[in-house]
């Protein structure tokens, strides 16, 4: 089966899109399917991207095409409008239109985030053109983008209190900032918390944990995607420092992005902005309030939470009905969880289960499973919550599409009732074309493709494979290297990769496969002579017969070997 995998798009999100892309089309099943890398740019185009782009580290490094940038500024192709009339550069690849497909590709892989890419936008565009796709349908993808709705839906579904505030932009422009600042105060508590409805990768969020009125309208201007600048504070920087600033403005992970809204006028690149600014504050304007062109129309607001943070995804049983997933519990080094610290090494740790009783543990999984029922959610989700002290269970932000690099949530708890990064990939080809075809529409042309893709799988589960011993010594880095090659090795589908440690005693030890999903190899270690969690054993025997399926028999146990061949 020819999947097509689509990455990128017009949301502040697409390098995490990016990403995810590379991660199924490295670990696609290549006995099962064909990846086709599908770059989606800002301008809403399609584009059959040169395999070899897929390698690169950020998109920039090819798009727009080496030779644009100008100025010295690194930015995305919108701050270039007219090349969106132009032809994609054949080195780069191969623009196609909707219309064709279906010459390209059996199936959409949705790795984008954000809006247009989660929201139902391109999953309509996708069922249109008969093309089944990856993740929840139209319902679950409109209510999955929207965390105002989300908040007022899970408290229907299992009766959670939370207080929140939707702060709408009419009512944040006439600038009375100290009497919204005491009203909030006054309803919500502090700390408070901001967060952009739209948006993921906790892009846009903020949290004011001090009585500051700064602070306030610094974090409630971040999740709106605007700046406040005055003359003054303009005039005070130099020619380098409002260099870095106008890059700081085009880097999507800190910045609000071009194009920029000034005074009426669209800006679409940071040399221009400098240059207009100058001209703006010359003629005596003493305030310059900068949007993005894709700014928030809403923020909501919310009162702290304290507890234990967790993240629980949840699949379905090919009858439709859901299994959550072991809940992985968020062990926060730093204080604000926002798009900055979220990816970088060493800003949390995680566990899995939540670090509470067996009774609390299925209780978030029985919240996790009812919300994705009633949410009109299917195939996969992952919803974010908190234990409070009190051991009430808070939910929020359901997750269409959750990050998909090779470690992210998703993968680890999949990997505890025993699939691999390619299974877990391969489930999510094959459940959400199962969901397609509950929709009615193209019902036969997809039961058949089903029925093919199902011979394939228990023919690739069935297949006898030599075994490679993956030997690697008890190091974070011989840890990460080794999960990588484990990874390709079941993607190829050639041979049965087997992990052995080298553990800091001296012995050898086979390992099963959720070990090699933890995050540094003293946790693999801590785990060689644990007993296994009741609540991963339990649901790993829930899950038993999707597993089989899958996967076919899985050993979740620990095994001590004599020196094995490398």
């Amino acid at each position: 089966m020819r999947i097509g995998i689509f990455f990128g798009g017009p949301s502040r999100e697409r390098e995490i899109s990016y990403a995810g892309g590379k991660t199924a089309f490295e670990y696609l099943d290549k006995s099962l399917f064909e990846p086709v890398p599908v770059f989606v740019d800002s301008f809403g185009r399609f584009i059959l991207l040169q395999n070899e782009l897929m390698y690169l580290s950020e998109i920039r490094e090819f798009y727009p095409a080496p030779g644009i940038q100008k100025d010295g500024f690194k930015t995305y192709v919108e701050s270039f409008p007219e090349l969106a009339a132009a032809p994609v550069p054949s080195e780069i690849g191969k623009q196609i239109n909707p219309s064709e497909f279906k010459q390209y590709f059996d199936f959409a892989f949705l790795a984008m985030h954000g809006p247009d890419c989660e929201d139902g936008a391109i999953q309509g565009l996708l069922e249109w053109y008969k093309i089944p796709y990856s993740g929840p349908g139209l319902m679950g993808s409109a209510v999955g983008i929207d965390k105002i709705l989300q908040n007022d839906m899970i408290a229907l579904v299992n009766g959670q209190e939370k207080k929140s505030w939707t702060l709408k932009y009419s009512q944040w422009v006439p600038r009375d900032y100290p009497l919204l600042f005491q009203v909030l105060k006054k309803h919500l508590g502090l700390p408070l918390v901001f967060k952009a409805p739209h948006q993921g990768s906790s892009i846009g969020v903020a949290i004011v944990k001090d009585d500051s009125l700064e602070e306030f309208i610094a974090a409630v201007n971040q999740c709106f995607f605007q700046i406040e600048l005055t003359a003054g504070t303009w005039k005070e920087l130099d020619e380098a420092e409002k260099l870095a600033w106008g890059q700081k403005i085009a880097n999507l992970d800190e910045g609000i992005g071009f194009p920029v809204i000034l005074d009426g006028k669209t800006i679409y690149h940071p040399t221009t902005l400098i240059s207009e600014l100058e001209i703006y504050f010359s003629e005596g304007n003493e305030h310059a309030l900068l949007s993005s062109s894709n700014a928030e129309d809403q923020v909501l607001v919310e009162e702290f939470v304290s507890g234990q943070e967790f993240s629980c995804g949840c699949i379905q049983f090919d009858d439709g009905s859901p299994l959550a997933l072991p809940p992985s519990e968020v062990i926060k080094m730093v204080e604000v969880f926002d798009f900055n610290t979220k990816y970088k090494p060493g800003a949390s740790r995680k566990r899995t289960p939540v670090g509470t009783t067996l009774e609390k543990n299925r209780e978030i999984q029985q919240m996790i499973a009812a919300t994705f029922r009633q949410l009109g959610i299917d195939a996969c989700v992952r919803i974010d919550g908190f234990l409070k002290p009190d051991g009430t269970i808070l939910l929020h932000d359901p997750n269409t599409i959750p990050g998909m690099s090779p470690t992210s949530f998703i993968f680890k708890q999949m990997a505890e009732i025993g699939l691999t990064v390619t299974q877990a990939l391969t489930y999510l080809v094959r459940q959400s074309l199962r969901e397609r075809i509950r929709s009615g529409k193209h019902t036969w042309a997809l039961r058949a493709l089903l029925a093919r893709l199902d011979e394939r799988i228990n023919a690739t589960v069935a297949a006898e494979k030599p075994v490679e011993n993956i030997v690697f010594d008890a190091t974070d880095e011989a840890y990460v290297e080794a999960r990588r090659r484990y990874g390709l090795l079941n993607a190829e589908g050639k041979v049965k990769p087997v992990p052995v440690l080298k553990a800091a005693d001296g012995q050898f030890y086979q390992l099963p496969n959720p070990l090699m999903f933890k995050e540094y190899v003293s946790d693999v270690e801590e785990l060689l002579h644990a007993q296994r969690d009741p609540l991963l054993v339990e649901t790993s025997q829930k899950a038993a017969a999707l597993t089989r399926f899958y996967a076919g028999d899985v050993s979740y146990e620990v095994t001590r070997i004599e020196s094995p061949a490398r």
